[in-house]
């Protein structure tokens, strides 16, 4: 009777899953600006602007990001209302009702209506690759490749960094820089350096266990889809 804790735990909870639906959602608001475009979010979950007949508001996530602040709100004042009660029951608790069932509420509404939503987005696959291709995404890639032919890696950052420099001068990416061009960096660049130097290469590099390799995103996929299946 003298605690709250089920409450304040189920609240702290709670607090977690809206922080990572908030960063998610900021993610999600990011990626729809026309700024970026990575996708599309269907109109059910979003408005339109008041005076911008052509704007396309993010309705859901922005909402989703706001009440985040409202359930990690919830926790802090039930923390506070038990931080300096004496031990048995205090008129004090009778303070947890609200935050709790608005809690409860708020976290079933957000995680319905995003459910909803994810199902509602569009991805544009070629507005990614087109920015995976920007700013040398793949010069880490290069310096893994010298240290597997034996160079150190303070070395290869260095060489690295100078090829990164001259593919900048000439504007173009590391992969569109011509073997004898690379070579004159380093010769144990060989042509091999082509499959490392694009998108796919770069994710097939990490072909480990929660890796970006395809076969493995897929295998955590299916793994998490199993997890779900027993629960």
């Amino acid at each position: 009777m003298s605690d709250r804790d089920f409450a304040i735990e189920f609240t702290a909870a709670a607090s977690l899953v809206m922080i990572h639906l908030s960063r998610l959602s900021e993610e999600l608001i990011l990626w729809m600006s026309p700024r970026v475009g990575f996708i599309d979010i269907a109109d059910r979950f979003c408005t339109g602007s008041s005076i911008m007949p052509q704007k396309k508001n993010p309705d859901v996530p922005e909402l989703v990001r706001g009440k985040s602040g409202r359930v990690i709100g919830h926790l802090i004042a039930l923390t506070t209302l038990m931080k300096s009660q004496p031990l048995a029951y205090n008129k004090d608790n009778q303070e947890d009702k609200e935050p709790l069932f608005d809690t409860v509420d708020t976290l079933i509404d957000t995680l319905r209506i995003y459910a909803d939503m994810m199902r509602g987005i569009t991805v544009k696959p070629a507005a990614m690759r087109a920015a995976v291709l920007q700013g040398f995404a793949t010069a880490t890639d290069l310096a893994d490749y010298l240290v597997k032919k034996g160079l150190p890696f303070r070395d290869s950052h260095e060489v690295v960094a100078l090829a990164v420099r001259f593919a900048e001068g000439k504007g173009v990416d590391l992969a569109d820089l011509p073997l004898a061009e690379l070579q004159t960096f380093s010769p144990l660049i060989a042509d091999d350096i082509y499959a490392v130097l694009t998108p796919e290469g770069s994710l097939a590099q990490r072909d480990h266990v929660g890796g970006t390799a395809p076969k493995q995103v897929r295998a955590q996929i299916a793994r998490h889809r199993a997890r779900l299946a027993a629960n």
